[in-house]
């Protein structure tokens, strides 16, 4: 029986996941996460097997969730299940300790195949995402990772704006800036505001703009 942890921040998608499973033999879904910390807190209280984990979450998020989980020893394997397919994305999970990545388009069937695969320890992977990790390999890191809206956006990240600061600046919506956000942590690989300011530092982002 392999035992089951579901985290994703919509109700409708951890019911519909947890509905699936409890049909399929072998499975048995211990419990529902809405957010990183909670996947986090009910992995070491349920000792699920596999861990399906949506990336983008409130607080929390789905990277920092994995990396948690990995710092405290939790061997549970993690399959990510999210929309996105980008290296930005992608990258960091594996390297966080995601044991395989597949998107919510998957097949039903498919995707039973890879929460069994991941509970035996085998990584699993999207087409597309394992195109992404070729590429990824291939080709050499632009310096000029974020468009030159995401870098005024992370400049006023680091003087300490909030988003609707930062929109009111740039006259435009609290979406757009949250949106921008996403981006950045997607292109850094990181999972919110500080680490995006710190990475920024670091590829000298922030020093080169001044």
């Amino acid at each position: 029986m392999i035992r089951l942890l579901i985290a994703d921040d919509h109700p409708v998608v951890r019911d519909g996941l947890s509905a699936m499973f409890a049909a399929e033999p072998g499975f048995e879904v211990v419990g529902q996460a809405g957010d990183g910390a909670e996947a986090i807190q009910l992995a070491e209280t349920l000792r699920p097997d596999v861990i399906l984990m949506d990336l983008q979450m409130p607080g929390v998020n789905g990277l920092a969730a994995i990396s948690g989980l990995t710092e405290r020893g939790v061997t549970a394997r993690v399959l990510v299940l999210t929309t996105y397919d980008t290296d930005g994305y992608v990258v960091p999970a594996i390297e966080a300790g995601a044991t395989g990545y597949l998107l919510k388009d998957a097949p039903r069937d498919e995707l039973v195949r890879a929460v069994r695969a991941a509970a035996d320890g085998t990584s699993v992977l999207a087409p597309s995402v394992a195109n992404t990790l070729m590429n990824h390999v291939r080709t050499p890191p632009t310096p000029d990772i974020v468009s030159p809206r995401e870098l005024e956006v992370i400049e006023l990240v680091a003087a300490g704006n909030t988003n609707r600061e930062i929109a009111a600046h740039l006259f435009i919506s609290e979406a757009t800036v949250k949106t921008h956000l996403l981006n950045i942590y997607a292109k850094l690989g990181v999972p919110d505001r500080a680490s995006a300011v710190a990475e920024a530092f670091r590829r000298g982002l922030l020093g080169a703009a001044g």
